[in-house]
């Protein structure tokens, strides 16, 4: 996958220097959070080790959107002083991004507030602007930022405990959610960190499906080596020098989603006749194998969940055969398979006739409701993508490649660096891949910085609507 990405970022990259953009949109990321961050010690050197810490991010869902989720964190540090003298300081914690970085989007967002105790006893903290810890991803987008400073006093040879609570929120694109925990700031201390466990904790039982393990090109790389066990993601490490390496990062499928699958997945069980149910069991896998860009996930777990949204789907149209918008919403899973990296622009064969399936969806789609417009849009689509799958006159549909196959294109990967400059066509389509957002996604702003390209330099830009998903 991402070897395809630069190939065709060096082919854009190309068209770009004959065509230089004129509008440039947002990219791709989203606005991120403030992360949980190790406290780290005042500006002095210090002989206070952190001999281990752990710490356990709660998820649930944010009671301000419920389509997002929010982190309760509770950092336990057990710190030791190694010298011999005391030592009082002004310990620190970052309410910002530790590296004067901003949200992405010129914003400097804070944690709202946050409890300290050491040895059990209640800590009051204050407000203080402060510079940010240099590293070499920073980008000094501001000289200061604010900090949660506390006093602490550190005998030697004794451990203290301190205790930092607080809750950060997720970011990400429907239906995922971010989180990080930055333990490179506890290079700040003393010699390495002795042991660090770092537990990110759910609401129910945790597996490949809504935990996203795969780096995803141009947004996020997650953390590997996480250990999941019952609802819980752990990673462990001893004698820890921290490097941005270290840093914590998990997408999850937000709490509201996966706990539609389990209930959805409940009532087909219960009653295997409810049609409905098996078509909002198709809808849901379908939007969490759909990355924000339109792709689906290229894992294990999204392959696992592409079968499962496909049964539910043909099991939702063996019990509701006169349900046109379950006709396009299972045409639309399947035109996310065929309109793909991996099948269509590979140039690969319909070995499995998946075009055809899709046209026949949607021309028994438009049967049943001449007048629905999802379908029609997704015809659009498809006409403007594959020549000679739809002929489209007016408002009338001819579905060509239910009696011919239409030519897939040539591989982009072998094709020729142009000596002309080549006219790129951006259709906007106007229909929803079935991910009902809260919120419409922003459109990109660069060739190989975002995921969104390679669909919309293909007319498959995706404007997600408030319509009924199916």
């Amino acid at each position: 996958m991402r070897r395809k990405f630069i190939i065709f970022c060096a082919f854009v990259l190309l068209l770009i220097s004959v065509f230089p953009p004129t509008i440039v949109y947002a990219d791709v990321a989203p606005p991120e959070s403030p992360p949980g961050t190790n406290l780290l010690p005042g500006n002095e050197t210090t002989q206070v080790r952190m001999a281990a810490e752990t710490v356990t991010l709660t998820i649930s869902k944010n009671p301000d959107d419920p389509y997002k989720a929010i982190a309760k964190t509770e950092a336990v540090f057990t710190m030791r002083n190694l010298g011999t003298a005391e030592e009082k300081m002004q310990a620190r914690f970052p309410l910002s991004f530790f590296n004067g970085n901003s949200n992405g989007y010129g914003d400097f967002p804070e944690i709202p507030s946050i409890g300290v105790k050491i040895n059990g006893q209640d800590a009051p903290t204050r407000r203080e602007m402060q510079p940010f810890v240099d590293t070499e991803s920073s980008y000094k987008e501001r000289p200061e930022i604010p900090w949660a400073v506390f006093d602490v006093t550190f005998p030697p040879e004794q451990d203290v405990k301190i205790e930092v609570t607080y809750t950060v929120s997720g970011f990400g694109h429907f239906p995922y959610q971010n989180f990080k925990y930055i333990l490179e700031t506890g290079a700040g201390w003393n010699g390495t960190i002795g042991t660090a466990d770092i537990i990110v904790r759910f609401p129910y039982e945790v597996n490949q499906k809504n935990i996203w393990m795969q780096e995803v090109f141009g947004y996020a790389e997650p953390t590997q080596g996480g250990v999941m066990s019952g609802n819980e993601v752990r990673w462990h490490f001893d004698d820890l020098e921290p490097t941005s390496e270290n840093n914590i990062e998990i997408i999850a499928v937000t709490p509201k989603v996966w706990e539609s699958v389990l209930n959805e997945t409940n009532t087909v069980t219960k009653n295997p006749n409810d049609g409905e149910a098996w078509g909002r069991l198709g809808l849901v896998y379908k939007q969490i194998l759909t990355q924000s860009h339109g792709e689906l996930r290229g894992d294990p777990a999204g392959d696992e969940m592409f079968e499962l949204s496909k049964s539910a789907y043909e099991k939702c149209l063996a019990l509701l055969p006169n349900d046109a918008l379950w006709h396009y919403g299972y045409a639309e899973l399947l035109w996310s398979y065929y309109y793909s990296y991996d099948l269509y622009f590979a140039g690969k064969p319909d070995t499995e006739g998946i075009l055809p399936r899709i046209l026949s969806e949607l021309e028994t789609a438009l049967k049943i409701d001449p007048n629905n417009q999802q379908a029609q849009d997704l015809l659009k689509w498809i006409s403007d993508s594959v020549p000679g799958a739809v002929q489209v006159d007016g408002d009338t549909f001819v579905f060509l490649g239910l009696t011919a196959t239409p030519i897939p294109p040539t591989p982009w990967a072998e094709i020729a660096t142009p000596t002309f400059a080549p006219t790129v066509t951006v259709p906007s389509p106007t229909f929803s891949m079935g991910v009902n957002t809260p919120e419409p996604v922003s459109a990109p702003s660069s060739v190989c910085g975002s995921a969104f390209l390679l669909p919309a330099l293909f007319g498959a830009v995706l404007i997600f609507s408030k319509r009924k998903s199916v």
